[in-house]
């Protein structure tokens, strides 16, 4: 009865290529989040460019809410990548 108990408390060590899997699982959500953030930064760069080179008001909108929709995932991943 004592054995069940321990095993209950004792926390799951992962094998060998679990551990490797959730490794490259995490990595891949970082690595991606970093490529979502970069884009974002990137939208965000394209709209001062747009508003001083006087493009319609639409497109300036639209680069700001890419920007804003890239930042999100960016978020997102980093968060998904420290729940695993």
């Amino acid at each position: 009865m004592s054995t069940a108990a321990n095993a209950a408390t004792a926390p799951h060590q992962q094998g060998g290529f679990r551990r490797f899997w959730r490794t490259l699982r995490q990595i891949f959500h970082e690595v991606t989040a970093a490529v979502f953030a970069v884009l974002a930064l990137a939208w965000l760069n394209a709209a001062p460019r747009a508003w001083n080179r006087d493009t319609a008001h639409w497109l300036i909108a639209a680069a700001i809410a890419v920007a804003f929709l890239f930042a999100f995932f960016a978020v997102t991943q980093f968060r998904q990548s420290r729940k695993l």
